[in-house]
């Protein structure tokens, strides 16, 4: 079942996307050479929790069997990692780029939202990567509208992303968003088949681009949350919750870039 946000319910979605946005610019400001990534993560969290919301991420439950329940409050993913990097010790390199996801929760309604920075001095590829994996984001939204299906997200994001020379990974999807997390429907960055929702205004919805610089495919690792490359190739996300207006859509998470 798709919910539709009322007027009141989307006032209370951009507190917490607020909220969101200022943690990215404190994480886009630390991101340096010899940070870490659980370094980064603290800076959210007590960012987050100094505002009286709570971290959407922290205590996530896997869907895998005997995983454990998600560490930190980002996903901090690092070069092939794509996403749901666990933050720990390792310390960005210079060249590096990192995938900072990120949820907020407040108020009864939750906000999500990805970015790719660059550490240091970066390749003019890693720089196309990430320039691409956003401008797909863009041409994605200009499908948000009313009377418009899913689908037509999802195409003009393929289209985009592959004319680029780039591959759009299949195994993970954006997701409608309010009082859960996750809810309906889910937002594939592909065509496909299936079930198609026409849009309608209200819906509040998590899109997401991840793009890889080689194949489409990945895996899992052993840690049962973090997805990599198969090929070992760079990837890039970028995210924003968006609300379905009979207008354009609106973007509740814009900026950082």
């Amino acid at each position: 079942m798709i919910n539709r946000k009322t007027n009141s319910e989307i006032e209370l979605m951009k507190k917490s996307s607020d909220i969101l946005v200022n943690a990215l610019i404190r994480l886009k400001e630390a991101v340096k050479p010899g940070i870490t990534t659980l370094e980064l993560d603290k800076i959210a969290e007590q960012y987050i929790r100094k505002n009286g919301a709570i971290p959407s991420f922290l205590g996530y439950k896997s869907p895998y069997r005997g995983a454990i329940d998600y560490p930190g409050s980002i996903c901090a993913s690092v070069n092939n990692e794509v996403v749901h990097g666990i933050p720990g010790l390792r310390a960005l390199k210079d060249g590096d780029i990192i995938s900072i996801d990120i949820g907020v929760y407040i108020n009864g309604f939750h906000s999500d939202a990805a970015r790719t920075f660059p550490v240091g001095n970066i390749s003019q590829q890693a720089q196309d990567l990430i320039d691409a994996t956003k401008q797909s984001f863009y041409e994605g939204i200009k499908n948000a509208v009313v009377g418009k299906r899913i689908c037509d997200i999802s195409t003009s994001i393929q289209e985009y992303i592959e004319g680029k020379g780039y591959s759009i990974v299949r195994d993970y999807v954006g997701h409608g968003i309010g009082r859960d997390m996750h809810e309906d429907p889910q937002i594939p960055n592909y065509k496909f088949r299936g079930a198609n929702p026409r849009l309608e205004q209200g819906m509040a919805l998590a899109i997401e681009p991840m793009v890889n610089a080689g194949s489409y495919n990945v895996k899992l690792l052993e840690n049962k949350w973090t997805v990599v490359t198969l090929d070992n190739s760079l990837s890039a996300h970028y995210e924003n919750t968006i609300i379905v207006t009979d207008d354009e859509p609106v973007i509740l998470t814009g900026t950082p870039e």
